[in-house]
């Protein structure tokens, strides 16, 4: 630093308001030339990181190209509640804050508090002699500080002198004042008043660096309790040491690292309008968990996860009645160590009855008890009991399940709903051996084609055959259900997949519901269930129609209510076991340009890729 005290005199410091302020003040600002440097011929990490100028005013410093202001504290109100303090925590400008707490001898205390209690007593007393009205200020002063006292006195308080200093930049003096006024007005709607530093912004800025000096030594006493309210834990960070990168915390510009396999449940839910960027979201949050060894399997209703399949060499299955790709709801998994193949066939029977009661339209308790049966003598025929070795026996189709329900008194209602599936239109969708191979790393089920009045039987039979596949051998997995309204619409669909959402974490599951009918869902018996089971929740831009009922289910505060209001597209809230932050979703390019959205994109992605296999033809001619 010799370079510096050649420019600012020997003995003087450009940072010592009281030994340079004098020569500063309306100085021109004088710059460190490399030369002077270089002749000097001793860089230190001072003459590095410091501004290349400065000037020191009276209400302000000019740090190079920034101005900054240093505040002072100077009052707080009779209370403090919790929290006051967050919402200068979480501005989202560029701000520095010293909090200097000095302890104070209670046994100093107490001799004043003795002497203060004293004039305030005889100023009642003096007051009722002469017959004036009682003072309500004066009545509480004296309760205030009779509390105090014996509080100090149990050791259940200690005094605190408590210096709370805020210096802001900003790149001119309008930037400056609006910040400053900004401030002011947040901390004076809860009766907590500032004073600028004036002709002490030197020391002021010396007393905000990270050097533990207190030069401008402006305190206020302030005892544990409302001591306790000032300290600034209330901006959550949602940064882990492992994970993957959800975004960025839009208060404190933060990464939002987590892993969802920490908590104790892997399930998400994700609510948002359409358009706001929850497909974008959940494709880059699927593209970044593919790259830390995550089976991923997403049944998908708009074929939105095509190009994403194609790009990281995944499957992708068009589920359709045209289609050639069949799954057998008789399917059976094969027992894992803990189970015996009787567990395992009545489960698959109770959730058999669940899919037929949505395929028939609903079932008396007549049919119903009809159907278990049926399905009991289906599996019977091919030799799959309780007690057999199943795992190489071809399960019986839907066909064969008619032909035993003609064998039974009753159950013409039954097959005449059935027909449909098994000889009709819809027969080639179900009555068929399954030929669906899951074994890879990324597999998705698109239903776009599906016809509507199918799309909860196809979403019901396909989690189906993915939970028998899951259970084969323990992995981490991820399950993606976009637009999940359509399982909610029944109780059994929606029953299954609370099912699954209570008992993935046995089998290292993790359940990601989507979708943009949050009214839908919530009225649904099992939506708050699924809810509830869920450890990490994303809200993105909402609708006004169903902000209220979203605001009651997440506990949000009317300020987070407005954020979701207005957000833009991929900005909301997250939310992570108790912790939630203000999120924003950001992508790289590649990564953008492999999960877009967007139509234009998507066209432009398809013509490049056109070219470049035309380009690639005719270079093998």
């Amino acid at each position: 630093m010799d370079f510096l005290k050649k420019l600012f005199g020997r003995n003087s410091n450009p940072l010592d308001g009281k030994s340079s302020n004098s020569k500063l003040l309306g100085a021109s600002i004088m710059p460190i030339l490399p030369e002077q440097i270089y002749e000097n011929a001793s860089l230190e990490l001072q003459d590095v990181i410091a501004p290349s100028a400065l000037k020191i005013d009276s209400k302000s410093i000019s740090l190079g190209d920034k101005i900054a202001r240093t505040f002072f504290i100077i009052s707080y109100p009779r209370f403090l509640s919790d929290n006051w303090f967050s919402p200068i925590i979480n501005l989202d400008k560029i701000f520095d804050i010293s909090i200097f707490i000095h302890p104070i001898d209670t046994s100093l205390i107490l001799r004043q508090f003795q002497k203060k209690v004293a004039e305030v007593q005889s100023q009642i007393s003096v007051r009722e002699s002469k017959g004036m009205v009682r003072d309500p200020m004066l009545d509480t002063a004296y309760r205030d500080l009779e509390t105090l006292r014996d509080n100090l006195i149990q050791a259940q308080e200690k005094m605190f002198d408590v210096g709370i200093y805020i210096t802001i930049y900003a790149d001119n003096d309008l930037e400056l004042f609006k910040l400053e006024n900004e401030i002011k007005s947040m901390l004076e709607s809860k009766l907590i008043y500032l004073k600028p530093a004036l002709f002490q912004q030197g020391d002021g800025f010396k007393s905000i660096l990270p050097i533990n000096t207190d030069l401008l030594n402006i305190h206020q006493k302030l005892n544990s309790e409302p001591l306790s309210s000032v300290f600034p834990f209330i901006s959550f960070d949602l940064t882990s040491d492992r994970g993957i990168l959800y975004g960025v915390n839009r208060h404190n510009s933060s990464l939002v690292i987590f892993d969802r396999f920490s908590l104790e449940n892997y399930n998400s839910v994700t609510f948002a309008k359409a358009g706001s960027g929850k497909s974008y979201a959940t494709k880059l949050e699927i593209l970044r968990s593919l790259m830390f060894d995550i089976d991923v399997l997403v049944i998908d209703p708009e074929k939105e996860y095509e190009f994403l399949a194609e790009a990281v060499g995944g499957r992708y299955f068009n589920i359709s009645l045209s289609s050639d790709h069949h799954m057998n709801p008789f399917d059976l998994p094969m027992p894992r160590e803990d189970e015996t193949a009787e567990d395992v066939l009545r489960s698959n029977i109770i959730n058999l009855v669940g899919l037929f009661r949505l395929m028939l339209g609903g079932l008396t308790p007549e049919e119903d008890s009809m159907v278990d049966r049926a399905i009991s003598e289906t599996y019977a025929i091919k030799d799959i009991t309780p007690e057999s070795d199943f795992s190489n026996i071809e399960p019986p189709l839907l066909s064969d399940f008619e032909l035993v329900l003609g064998g039974m008194e009753g159950s013409d209602s039954v097959i005449q709903r059935l027909a449909k599936y098994t000889k009709g239109s819809w027969a080639t969708f179900l009555n068929r051996p399954s030929n669906v191979d899951i074994n890879k790393k990324f597999v998705v089920f698109s239903i776009r084609d599906m016809e509507d009045e199918l799309k909860p039987v196809a979403m019901y039979i396909i989690i189906h055959h993915i939970w028998n596949s899951i259970r084969k051998n323990l992995k981490k997995r991820l399950l993606v259900v976009d637009e999940a309204w359509w399982m909610m619409k029944s109780e059994d669909t929606a029953s299954f997949l609370y099912s699954i959402a209570k008992r993935g974490r046995k089998y290292y599951l993790g359940l990601s519901t989507i979708t943009q009918d949050a009214g839908d869902f919530m009225n649904s018996a099992y939506g708050i269930p699924i809810i509830t089971n869920s450890s990490i929740q994303l809200l993105l831009k909402q609708s006004p129609t169903t902000i209220d009922a979203l605001q009651k289910t997440f506990n949000l505060t009317d300020e987070e209510k407005y954020l979701l209001l207005e957000s833009n597209v991929g900005e909301g809230i997250f939310f992570a076991g108790l912790k939630h932050v203000a999120i924003k979703i950001i992508a790289s390019y590649t990564e953008d340009q492999i999960i877009t959205s967007d139509p234009s994109q998507i066209l432009s992605n398809r013509k490049a890729k056109e070219e470049h296999e035309q380009a690639e033809l005719e270079g093998r001619k």
